[in-house]
């Protein structure tokens, strides 16, 4: 075995692999940019070596400082994690030539599977199915629009390198053509450094099912059965799941019988993902990642086997564990990625302090991995991915349950999150029913950020709290919650009655409560709810409100306390309301809506626009975001230029209602 090995990545894989490497009893070293001082993963290796600023191509994919801390450090491996290096042929022969071990395949592999125009050729050889498509060396416009018209629309554009959905567009006709090409070779260069592209025939309600792969060094090859990845957004996986729903058990031997051979093909060693195309019938080659994926949890949940483990003893030589009869399989597993990010604006990246996290960790069969804690910084330099939230059942509906509920005890303060569409995603009909697709979520499954009814109880939960702590930091401790525990509502020959002053944002209500026996009545909105067996303990506060279950969450405040039900945050207090302000757009000026660089303007002043039109491109987090114009406008002026750093809410365009004497058309891109 290994005597050390460092880990040249960030945030939850590099806690994770940590963690594994110590109970091996390897000694462990952690990496990490500027930003990244002080972070998890630094604190659990036992040395930790600074490599650059914050910016990932000055530290994490620097291969020359990675190489100059594992000299510096002693270690004998270097685990790529997932991102960064993990794929890039050209570290893994550095690593060969500097003596150090590279903890996942040979750089031949690597090559030959990290561009997906040659690994379908050599996918196609080895007899596994592949899509029609292009992926030809002409990659010229004129080309690619021939090939685009003899496979057909809708087609799928995507890089030929990297992989995690970047630079991916659909295209449904000739006329999208042309500009799904310039993006996509935009993103490309940018992610991967190569903007090659191909086209693949688009399946418009396939699945997404992969086979988790390893090899050895002494000719082995297993499969680990497949995973479910189907529930995508914008090319990103959101929720994943193992086994896969729906799938044939024929289906699945042919599947693992396909991605071993995938495998042997390129004679692969360490751990690696072979991404197939189901369509209900049969099923295509994709793509093969060559490393550890993001989703592997739901993998060793259901066999019971650590990958990373698996990964370093492969690493140091030793054959497979397990032979292919041997792998075992029980249960299900889901897995959620949890981002800061805000899905009801378009699901923009969050960045701030995180001023307060709590996982799910007390429940039984819930797993979170993560890289964050309390206090930590989300920048604009990295993923946005704060942790993995999975759960382990019996079978797929307990799984699922038992994930939802541990989202709803999932508290992230200071930036926004997906945990409440993740909820949401998991609560939806065709999703328990396992009618997932990849189309799913973008067709018809987008936030709501909460339902009259979920905040009329919401109000209603608050009424008890408010009885309960008397507007003081600290609940009283009455359990159940009765209206005659500060004897404050006393009236002569009729009901004590007490009525409670409450804000929620810009919503302020009295709310009548009066005793009913041992219950609670609340008026609100002139209709009276009962309360039933309210119980306040160790910040959560149970009962019945007109006859059905609930359960929440609280936090006291200073002047109030926040109700969490359903992954939603409810602030009530009892001050005032608060100012109301005019939105910008209704005033004309588009604003940036988190840090980040100008990648281009679309408009100059004097332009007359539509709405919708896009204004200009904004690069954040790895992601572009288009800036679009609420309603037909005339561009007053415009205050930025391509390769412009702005913050959060920087003033980038300004418009003014358009007047048929205002009208002057667009003369093209700036």
């Amino acid at each position: 075995m290994l005597e050390s090995v460092l880990i040249a990545n960030r945030g939850e894989i590099a806690c994770r692999i940590i963690r594994t490497a110590r109970r091996l009893g390897l000694r462990t070293v952690a990496v990490h940019s500027s930003a990244d001082r002080g972070a998890l993963h630094t604190r659990l290796a036992d040395q930790s070596i600074e490599i650059g600023p914050a910016e990932a191509r000055s530290s994490y994919l620097d291969v020359a400082r990675i190489l100059a801390a594992a000299r510096e450090s002693g270690a004998a491996a270097i685990h790529p994690g997932y991102g960064f290096l993990s794929e890039n042929a050209a570290f893994a022969r550095a690593c060969a030539e500097a003596g150090v071990v590279f903890v996942g395949p040979p750089a031949d592999a690597i090559e030959r599977m990290g561009s997906k125009s040659g690994a379908r050729q050599l996918m196609a050889a080895a007899g596994v199915p592949v899509l029609p498509g292009y992926d030809g060396e002409d990659q010229s416009d004129e080309s690619l629009a021939t090939e685009a018209r003899r496979l057909g629309f809708p087609l799928l554009v995507k890089p030929t390198a990297g992989g995690g959905g970047k630079g991916m567009r659909i295209v449904r006709s000739a006329a999208e053509l042309a500009e799904a090409l310039a993006g996509a070779r935009r993103e490309a260069l940018k992610a991967f450094g190569d903007a090659r592209l191909l086209l693949e025939r688009f399946v418009e309600k396939g699945r997404h099912v992969e086979i988790q792969v390893f090899g050895d060094t002494h000719g082995g090859a297993v499969h680990l059965y497949e995973r479910d990845c189907s529930l995508q957004r914008r090319h990103q996986k959101v929720i994943e799941e193992a086994p896969a729903p729906r799938l044939d058990e024929a289906t699945r031997v042919r599947m693992g019988t396909a991605a071993v051979a995938a495998a042997r093909a390129v004679d692969y060693v360490g751990a690696g993902t072979v991404e197939f195309l189901y369509d209900g019938r049969e099923f295509y080659f994709l793509e093969m990642n060559t490393r550890l994926q993001v989703e592997h949890p739901v993998t060793e949940l259901v066999t019971g086997l650590d990958l990373v483990e698996w990964q370093l003893r492969i690493a140091s030589g030793e054959p497979l564990p397990l032979a292919q009869e041997q792998v075992p399989r029980r249960g299900h597993a889901v897995e959620a990625r949890l981002y800061a990010e805000d899905p009801e604006r378009g699901f923009l990246p969050s960045t701030g302090r995180l001023e307060r996290v709590r996982w799910p960790t007390e429940l039984p069969h819930v797993r979170v991995d993560t890289g964050v804690r309390t206090g930590d910084e989300v920048s604009i330099h990295y993923d946005p991915m704060l942790a993995k939230v999975i759960a382990w059942g019996s079978d797929r509906l307990a799984a699922i349950d038992r994930l939802r509920e541990a989202l709803a005890a999932t508290a992230i303060d200071g930036v926004r999150t997906n945990t409440r569409f993740l909820w949401e995603i998991l609560g939806d009909e065709a999703v328990r029913a396992g009618d997932v697709s990849t189309r799913l979520l973008e067709q018809a499954l987008q936030p709501v950020g909460g339902t009259p009814a979920e905040r009329t109880e919401a109000w209603l939960v608050a009424a008890a709290l408010g009885l309960a702590t008397g507007g003081r930091s600290k609940p009283r401790g009455m359990a159940p919650v009765t209206a005659w525990g500060d004897g404050g509502g006393f009236r002569v020959n009729a009901p004590a009655t007490l009525r409670l002053p409450l804000r929620l944002d810009e919503e302020r209500r009295w709310l009548r409560l009066t005793p009913a026996g041992s219950d609670l009545a609340v008026e609100l909105d002139g209709r009276t709810h009962l309360l039933q067996d309210v119980e306040v303990a160790d910040e959560r506060i149970t009962g019945r409100i007109d006859g059905r279950r609930f359960a929440a969450r609280y936090e006291p405040a200073d002047h109030g306390f926040t109700v969490r039900r359903h992954c939603l945050r409810f602030e009530f207090a009892e001050d005032v309301g608060a100012e109301v302000h005019v939105p910008a757009e209704r005033e004309g000026h588009v604003r940036s809506p988190m840090p980040g660089v100008v990648l281009d303007v679309r408009v100059r002043a004097g332009d007359s626009v539509e709405g919708g039109a896009v204004l200009a491109v904004l690069e954040a987090m790895k992601m572009e975001h288009s800036l679009t114009a609420p309603w037909p406008a005339r561009v007053a002026s415009v205050v930025v230029s391509p390769g412009d750093r702005v913050e959060e809410g920087a003033e980038l365009v300004v418009l003014e209602p358009r007047t048929e004497s205002s009208l002057r058309q667009p003369t093209g891109n700036k």
